[in-house]
């Protein structure tokens, strides 16, 4: 698998951020959790995303929201 998780191309739907190697929008997966579905239904809804580039997706959220959650407590402190 490539280790590219997220493309965004202007000639992709618009320049919408999509898994790569795909035209399945990343918000995707967000409004799947959202609604309070799984990460197995949603790989059985959209075929050509791969487990592995959900699961790592998910890990690089964590990490942009642990770091952003410290960057403002620094401002606010």
């Amino acid at each position: 698998m490539d280790s590219k998780i997220i493309n965004i191309d202007p000639e992709i739907l618009g320049g919408t951020p999509v898994f790569n190697g795909t035209r399945v929008p990343i918000k995707n997966l967000f409004d799947y959790l959202e609604a309070g579905e799984s990460i197995d239904y949603f790989l059985d809804d959209f075929e050509g995303v791969q487990r592995e580039q959900v699961l790592k997706l998910l890990e690089m959220s964590q990490k942009l929201i642990e770091s952003s959650s410290n960057i403002l407590h620094e401002n606010f402190a």
